[in-house]
């Protein structure tokens, strides 16, 4: 019994990681259809749609807003609740908990952010589009696994939760990022508001109060109070992952609420939630003729060097440096090959990066530059970290033992 309930902890890990890979190939395949669909005779009906409006309520208490931001700002928040159940997941039960085991991926992940943030910045010193500095920060965690999966046996377990982890954290920084820097004119009422509702969600959690509508009542108000007040409306979804109870032992994990929410809402947001979302932002019109020039824009060049160059830099580089210096270790069975091609598969920005630059231009024109460089730069990334696995000579676990020191170190 003991085993079983085990399984159901741990082996989620191999569930997620399926589910995930799986949703990265489906996504890239949904981000193809929308380039077909907006260079073809049906684009003004795929933009027409996307900007029809919808009102849900009555009169007074209603919201309206158009099908690209119902998905943007109402379909993500649950892809957000999921982010926010993984890290807490994370933080209790799994990769997160140790801080031995925290150090390396934390400190990769903040090297990760912090230098394509910073390339990018170079490339648009003085430039209006400075504000797009948090586009090349995060990772897509359903791409990068996507691509490790069709590498097998040459990825270890070990890199995998590596990625994972890296890109967990990766997401937190996103989140904080959204939270502090790309928010809007703030109403302080909505906002009081909310802090309201989230401590009554904190309060029910604490109480361990098993009513689960009450949190998807709460969940809902808290998204609304969110989205009146200026503040990103995706993070009332953390926020509700982050407080939903989960249970101090294994065995009042596998009843928790978080449990139950986790698995009913992960294949959601893997297979259905996230291809709607690139279906919907893929969608750009390329002039093959202006291509070139647009990509040679300060935008497009701090994207593209940031996400390519600048995440395996940031990942590699801080994770060899600690390593070295034997504040952390590398996990079993990896060696610094796969070290290096994880960090160059972090360099897939797809979902968070497009959804960073919806917040930071305006500008169609430049949002459509963006999207293109994040698409380009994700795609370099992935074709040359799944080159750098390939290369790897499979060896098991064994041989791996018998490496020199120097070699795995």
């Amino acid at each position: 019994m003991k085993n079983k309930i085990h399984r159901k902890i741990f082996n989620p890990f191999a569930y997620f990681f399926k589910s995930e890979s799986a949703s990265g190939l489906i996504l890239m395949g949904f981000a193809i259809i929308a380039m077909i669909i907006a260079n073809s005779s049906f684009n003004p009906t795929y933009n027409n749609i996307l900007h029809t409006y919808i009102t849900i309520g009555y009169k007074q208490i209603s919201l309206s807003m158009s099908v690209l931001h119902w998905i943007n700002d109402g379909l993500m928040a649950i892809f957000f609740l999921v982010v926010g159940m993984e890290i807490k997941r994370e933080v209790v039960f799994g990769e997160l908990k140790s801080l031995k085991n925290t150090i390396l991926p934390i400190s990769a992940a903040i090297g990760g952010m912090i230098v394509p943030a910073i390339i990018y910045a170079l490339f648009n010193y003085k430039e209006p589009t400075i504000s797009g500095w948090g586009i090349p920060m995060a990772t897509d965690i359903a791409f990068a696994l996507g691509i490790l999966s069709l590498v097998g046996r040459k990825a270890p377990k070990g890199i995998i939760v590596f990625l994972t982890a890296l890109a967990i954290v990766d997401d937190l920084g996103a989140i904080i990022v959204i939270a502090i820097f790309y928010t809007s004119q703030i109403s302080w009422i909505a906002l009081i508001i909310g802090l309201i509702v989230f401590i009554a969600l904190i309060l029910v959690s604490k109480f361990k109060v098993k009513f689960i509508p009450i949190y998807i009542a709460l969940g809902i108000i808290l998204w609304v109070c969110l989205l009146k007040s200026g503040i990103h409306a995706t993070i009332a979804g953390v926020l509700l992952g982050m407080v939903l109870p989960i249970g101090k032992t294994v065995r009042q994990f596998e009843t928790s609420i978080l449990y139950k929410f986790e698995h009913d809402l992960t294949p959601m947001s893997s297979f259905v939630i996230m291809p709607i979302f690139a279906l919907a932002n893929s969608g750009i019109a390329i002039d093959i003729s202006s291509l070139g020039a647009s990509i040679m824009t300060p935008v497009s060049v701090g994207i593209i060097f940031g996400l390519v160059m600048g995440k395996q830099i940031g990942i590699f580089g801080v994770s060899y440096i600690v390593v070295k210096l034997k504040i952390a270790s590398l996990p079993a069975q990896v060696t610094k090959r796969h070290l290096y091609g994880a960090s160059v598969l972090g360099g897939i920005g797809f979902t968070m990066s497009i959804f960073v630059s919806s917040l930071s231009f305006p500008d169609e024109s430049v949002l459509a530059t963006a999207k293109i460089s994040i698409m380009i730069a994700s795609i370099l990334a992935a074709i040359l970290g799944w080159i750098v696995f390939a290369l790897i000579e499979f060896k098991s676990e064994k041989e791996i033992n018998q490496l020199d020191e120097k070699e795995i170190c």
